[in-house]
């Protein structure tokens, strides 16, 4: 793609912090992040915000870990409302009281996706290693009662598809707008519990059946969105709309990414926030300018009449079965690397031990205002 051509980014997810009070067996977040204790501070999460407005951004994604651990959060929120973004919270729920959310509201935020791990609560809190789904779901009435735009979210695999009509009756009558039943993406944490979490296939085609029905059932009264197991579809999904092509990530240190799981592939060099300008960043970047277009792509890839819809899939899954960035992403029927899908398949789901999400942190850590340390 050239620079010419090159449309300006549309999201930001702003990674706030990698801590988080639940340890999520499906979390995407790096496998070493306790590594990354040099959180952003206040002043420069809003010089980012700031320069992400005026290259073009609309919204925001305040994610993390558990965004609700940054204590400036209701701050952060009024400078990117000042910006004119929009700004969705991506939250566990838990540190969300009704007078904090009142404040968030108040300050600007527009919209509240709230993960649940199960309609069911044993095993909700078998997923997230905690105790936390009674809590969600006082946090998930608040927000409707407090009239702010709730999605719910929950990422479905083996442990829970088979409740997926359960999932989606809670969205309902807990008053969400949208339900996002989104199957488990295998990069992180999630990569590690694969033969843990991965359903088969059969089960996921009745899940994926009856998240149609309801869709058309229940349209006018919630959005039900279905995202589909890569492993079982036979074809790539457009990771991100396409590397470089609309998103920006920054990590909680600064590094700015194409993708969330960007820094699994060796190599490739992230330039940071508090050093360089977002939108030289976004134009300039080798990591940005990496895989952007088609221009790069492998056969079948380059001859593919969906290289423009799929963009040749994900990259970091890519490297993560094939060993090969700009390979033809294993999750498509016609890659030469596909048989890596067909043995992830095959492995037995028998006698696995589950590994959580580790370094979690149970309490609010108040973030320094100069220095960006805990």
């Amino acid at each position: 793609m050239s620079i010419a051509a090159l449309a300006p980014p549309r999201s930001l997810v702003a990674e706030l912090t990698y801590r988080c009070p639940l340890g999520c067996l499906y979390c995407s977040n790096p496998i070493d992040f306790a590594r990354s204790q040099d959180e952003l501070t206040t002043a420069e999460w809003q010089a980012a915000f700031a320069q992400a407005a005026q290259i073009g951004v609309l919204q925001l994604h305040l994610t993390g870990g558990e965004p609700l651990l940054r204590d400036d959060l209701t701050e952060l929120v009024a400078s990117a409302h000042a910006c004119g973004l929009y700004i969705n919270l991506i939250t566990s729920g838990l540190g969300l009281s009704g007078s904090r959310l009142a404040a968030l509201r108040d300050a600007g935020l527009d919209h509240v996706q709230l993960s649940l791990q199960d309609a069911d609560e044993a095993g909700a809190d078998q997923v997230a290693g905690a105790r936390a789904h009674r809590r969600k779901l006082e946090v998930a009435r608040t927000v409707a009662r407090l009239k702010v735009p709730l999605t719910l979210n929950f990422v479905v695999h083996r442990l829970n598809l088979d409740r997926l009509g359960a999932m989606i009756d809670l969205a309902v009558g807990l008053g969400a707008r949208r339900v996002e039943l989104a199957s488990a993406q295998f990069h992180g944490w999630a990569l590690l519990n694969r033969r843990y979490l991965m359903p088969s296939r059969a089960q996921n085609d009745r899940a994926e059946a009856l998240a149609r029905a309801a869709a058309a059932r229940l349209r006018g009264v919630i959005e039900v969105a279905f995202v589909r197991n890569d492993y079982l579809v036979g074809a790539p999904k457009p990771c991100m709309g396409g590397w470089g092509r609309g998103t920006i990530v920054i990590d909680p240190a600064g590094r700015a990414l194409p993708c969330q799981a960007a820094a699994s592939i060796p190599g490739l060099e992230f330039a940071n926030v508090r050093t360089h300008p977002l939108g030289a960043i976004w134009r300039d970047s080798p990591a940005f300018n990496a895989w952007r277009g088609v221009a790069w792509m492998k056969e079948p890839c380059r001859s593919c009449a969906m290289r423009e819809r799929d963009f040749g899939g994900c990259r970091c899954q890519a490297f993560a079965l094939a060993g090969d960035p700009a390979a033809a992403d294993p999750a498509c029927e016609l890659s030469p690397h596909h048989d890596a899908i067909r043995a992830a398949l095959a492995e037995p789901s028998e006698n696995v031990e589950p590994v959580y999400r580790a370094a979690r942190a149970s309490r609010a850590v108040s973030v320094a205002r100069t220095s960006g340390k805990n």
